[in-house]
């Protein structure tokens, strides 16, 4: 069973942004039938933005721990008087899952150690090697932060493997996940690890995932709701008439006939 029901955003502004992306245009009564539900559309054509206001007015925890006060939520906040959500499981828990966040997540944690380093810096030479390190590490707070909440050290992994590792530390009961864009950490064989890893965690657990993506691979998972995101519409999209599914099947038959002009 869903925990979302439905959502609306219940206004006929056009301007200024956020309110000109179709996705907000178009997302009028949309339903959650199934426990996974994709959204499906150009870039920009609003699929982060919606999930962002859903995990904001939810205040799922996200990547780093902080706010939602911080400017990335801005068209979340804009829109957060407009937005409708029904629940057939009201006060939600789970985790929102931004690929924006990871890579600065990480990016941040590293800034922090390097910074620390310069610091100490005058104690090469003059203190072990294994205590700079360890002195670096109790005063990095991101460190502890990622250790105390992922078990280790992201860093150790590779980038796609850290990404899978979070899902495993965060998607551990029964919640709501919000998943913006997952792919860009992901090879097509972890996507697969992915599909695998919510497939089997549904047969477990009363959840529900809402994923924003462009990969075709997590466009099949098997039972998904699939809304399109067009000019004209919102609407749910069997997978074979999505543009996005359409469009990569027919490069892969015939990938000569798309670049034959470009030699």
């Amino acid at each position: 069973m869903p925990y979302l029901e439905s959502l609306n955003i219940n206004t006929d502004k056009t301007n200024p942004f956020p309110f000109n992306i179709l996705g907000i245009k178009h997302a009028k009564n949309i339903n959650f039938p199934t426990s996974i539900t994709g959204f499906i559309g150009d870039n920009g054509t609003g699929k982060s933005t919606i999930l962002e206001s859903i995990a904001f007015r939810l205040q799922l925890p996200h990547m780093d721990g902080s706010t939602y006060e911080k400017r990335s939520f801005d068209a979340a906040i804009a829109l957060a008087p407009y937005l409708e959500l029904s629940f057939k499981i009201e006060r939600p828990i789970g985790f929102f899952f931004r690929a924006e966040d990871f890579g600065n997540y990480l990016n941040s944690v590293n800034r922090r150690d390097a910074s620390l380093h310069q610091q100490l810096k005058d104690l090469d030479g003059k203190v072990p090697d294994h205590i700079i390190q360890e002195m670096k590490d109790n005063a990095n707070d991101q460190i502890y932060h990622m250790r105390q909440n992922y078990g280790q050290e992201l860093r150790t992994f590779s980038h796609g493997e850290a990404y899978l590792k979070i899902m495993h530390e965060k998607i551990k009961g029964r919640g709501i996940y919000l998943l913006d864009e997952p792919e860009a950490a992901l090879s097509p064989s972890k996507q697969l690890s992915l599909i695998y890893f919510i497939m089997n965690h549904l047969k477990e657990y009363n959840s529900q995932f809402i994923i924003a993506t462009h990969s075709p691979i997590l466009m099949s998972i098997p039972g998904a709701s699939l809304y399109e995101i067009t000019e004209d519409s919102m609407n749910l999209t069997p997978l074979e008439d999505i543009e996005h599914y359409q469009i990569t099947k027919s490069f892969l038959n015939n990938s000569e006939m798309y670049l034959r002009h470009l030699g």
